[in-house]
């Protein structure tokens, strides 16, 4: 268990007692000394560089644009997903290039790029900006192209703190003030404090870190996951940009694979269950009160055990079955059952994979916190296209 709404199973392996020792002072380092600096945001002291009063006058737009790549919008589009059935607002992500332009008039555009020299979301915001747009540009405190743009048409503009990176960034001003144009408790998200001294978190989440890096020493660095909730993917999605750009360096790191589920039952798990070994699996389920129930009239023969079922029942029945298997088989994997849809259970998740990440690092000794490849990439791009 890591909350009162989140249950949680580890993977089942045997560990090295003088890792959990190592890990547990790097635990507690973290938080006395708010090292590495993005976790100052995760705290629930953490100062935003907007406040209320600011934040009131936008609360009456139904429609807003996130423009922004990576981390930029990745973890306001998995609040905006998990939350999706309570969010009376509508909120488009521009996070992959425009290749046509779009007719749609969203009332305010939030456009968010650390460096504020993001090529595709300043090319997104060019090709989307219309005159009578509000907009609220986030960035770092310095000179840069966004700067410039928002001077030039008069728009606010909110610190993007330079010791905050993208992917780390989603209980910051990044993923906190479209949570809270959403409707959302800010506050509720920062789980940090509860969970830095909870042993049972501490526990589960060590458990967890010695497994994986296992894994990966066995060669097994696919990290699949098995989602039963479609209003998670986007939350996935998050995880496979920390993950991927954290830990990938030295040539090792971890591959994360989302897997809707149980349509991959039908195509993918006989791979799962039986092709090459170098898998670890995550189970991931959110309970739906409302799910709608089968029609008894309709239901007959060898049927009839389904009368008086909703489609949640047989989807966790899949899961439950699917488990099974996998402890039959020796398959590894560890689960994630949630109870109910709260702020507080998804602050408890980035807290978790967050954690898991730095923890990782430590092992794998790498550093988390840059992505000097992916810098190669956006040189070589300005440069083809200033020829």
């Amino acid at each position: 268990m890591i909350g009162l709404n989140l249950k949680f199973k580890s993977f089942k392996n045997n560990h090295n007692s003088e890792r959990k020792k190592i890990l547990s002072e790097i635990i507690k380092k973290i938080n006395k000394n708010d090292k590495p600096d993005f976790i100052k945001s995760f705290k629930q002291n953490y100062k935003y560089s907007y406040d209320r009063k600011f934040l009131s006058k936008y609360f009456k737009f139904k429609n807003i644009n996130i423009i922004g790549m990576g981390g930029s919008s990745l973890g306001s589009k998995a609040i905006y997903s998990f939350f999706k059935s309570k969010i009376k607002k509508k909120f488009h992500f521009s996070e992959d290039l425009i290749l046509n332009k779009i007719n749609k008039n969203n009332d305010l555009n939030i456009i968010i790029s650390k460096s504020g020299n993001t090529l595709e979301t300043i090319s997104n915001f060019n090709v989307i900006y219309k005159n009578n747009q509000k907009n609220i540009f986030v960035t770092e405190k310095k000179d840069n192209y966004l700067n410039k743009l928002a001077n030039k048409l008069k728009a606010d503009v909110i610190e993007h703190k330079n010791f905050i990176g993208g992917r780390f960034s989603v209980l910051s001003e990044v993923g906190m003030l479209p949570a809270e144009l959403m409707g959302l408790n800010e506050k509720k998200f920062k789980q940090f404090n509860k969970l830095i001294i909870k042993k049972s978190f501490i526990n589960n989440l060590i458990k967890n870190v010695l497994s994986i890096y296992k894994f990966i020493k066995l060669k097994k660095c696919n990290s699949v996951i098995l989602n039963y909730d479609k209003n998670a993917d986007d939350f996935f999605r998050w995880y496979q940009q920390l993950i991927s750009e954290s830990l990938g360096k030295k040539k090792s790191g971890i591959f994360p694979i989302i897997s809707s589920m149980p349509k991959d039952n039908h195509s993918i798990l006989q791979l799962y269950l039986s092709g090459f070994k170098s898998n670890f699996y995550t189970f991931f389920m959110v309970k739906e009160n409302k799910s709608a129930h089968l029609n008894s009239k309709l239901l007959f023969n060898d049927f009839h055990f389904l009368k008086k079922k909703n489609m949640f029942n047989i989807l966790n029945s899949q899961k439950k079955a699917t488990e099974k298997i996998f402890v039959k088989k020796n398959i590894p994997f560890r689960s994630f059952y949630i109870n109910e849809r709260t702020e507080e259970v998804l602050g408890e998740l980035f807290c978790f994979f967050t954690l898991e990440v730095i923890l990782l690092s430590h092992l794998m000794k790498v550093n988390p916190l840059d992505q000097p490849e992916v810098e190669l990439i956006k040189k070589e791009t300005f440069k083809i296209l200033k020829n």
